[in-house]
């Protein structure tokens, strides 16, 4: 399996029933997966490590689902063998006051990840074309200057927001920003399962809100909005990928494995020394080593 097969093709019009939330391919069982998954978090650890030395591109992980998807254990994960020192994560909630002062990309764009590193953003700016569209009255909230009375249905306005964030990221990979955005892909009836699962286990009580029943019944909302989104958003330059998430362990390794192939495309490479540096290596290292014999 390569990372095309779960593109979300541009300008395509196809429908999140298309797409097998069950798909494990030739995966038969969590173990067989495993092996998988360890090769990819080392491998993306030593490309981390190149990437950073090399300080030329920066990469921009977006998450985005259905409640109870599993992004935060797929990111725990996935981006385990990470030096933190090269990798930030970022958790969008509800807006503040300040934020709302601002653009809606605004509170995204000031956490992006500098040359280097690796940007993680749990949910992202997508949030302004996905809970607003099921929750109009958080549009209302922004006090945005001649915002049309039918704004709810004027698809004008999101074809606007749908542009402007298409050009924001085209800007960004213009400077060098490579941008992997992962829509996971579950199915009702397992998000179903993965809720009674927080109620029933102690441990993950506080994991669910009452309020998470409220969002549910809004699931044919959340797919059509979801379906706008990945149609109007996908793009040659940073498409969406749609991962199966009704498996934990093969989203996971999948997510695991595009990360490091697109990194690979990247081809990070430690930089090269010029001869003045390396003369001074060989200094040093018989300067350090002629001190070891004087302590003797």
């Amino acid at each position: 399996m390569k990372h095309t097969d779960f593109i979300y093709p541009p300008d395509s019009h196809k429908s999140l029933k298309e797409f097998n939330t069950g798909f494990t391919g030739s995966y038969k069982s969590k173990k067989s997966a495993e092996k998988d998954l360890v090769k990819g978090i080392e491998e993306l650890s030593q490309l981390q490590d190149k990437l950073y030395a090399q300080d030329k591109y920066s990469v921009l992980l977006i998450f985005q689902a259905i409640d109870a998807a599993g992004k935060d254990g797929t990111i725990k994960h996935v981006m385990s063998g990470v030096n933190p020192q090269g990798c930030q994560v970022t958790s969008f909630k509800e807006p503040s006051a300040q934020e709302l002062d601002h653009d809606f990309l605004w509170r995204c764009v000031k956490e992006l990840p500098e040359r280097g590193r690796i940007g993680i953003f749990n949910r992202s700016y997508y949030e302004e074309v996905l809970v607003t569209r099921v929750h109009p009255q958080y549009i209302l909230g922004q006090r945005l200057p001649d915002l049309p009375k039918d704004f709810e249905t004027d698809d004008k306005f999101w074809k606007q927001r749908y542009e402007d964030i298409r050009n924001f990221e085209k800007y960004l990979t213009n400077n060098g920003t490579v941008i992997i955005k992962f829509y996971l892909h579950v199915s009702k009836e397992e998000q179903k399962g993965r809720l009674l699962e927080r109620i029933n286990d102690p441990a993950k009580n506080w994991k669910f809100s009452i309020r998470d029943l409220a969002e549910r019944a809004l699931w044919p909302k959340y797919t059509e909005v979801y379906e706008e989104t990945l149609r109007h958003t996908s793009t040659d330059y940073a498409p969406w990928y749609v991962i199966p998430a009704d498996k934990k362990w093969f989203m996971r390794t999948i997510v695991s494995k595009i990360i490091v192939e697109r990194l690979k495309e990247l081809k990070p490479k430690y930089p090269v020394i010029s001869a003045a540096q390396k003369a001074d290596l060989i200094k040093a290292k018989g300067m350090l080593e002629n001190e070891e014999k004087t302590q003797e």
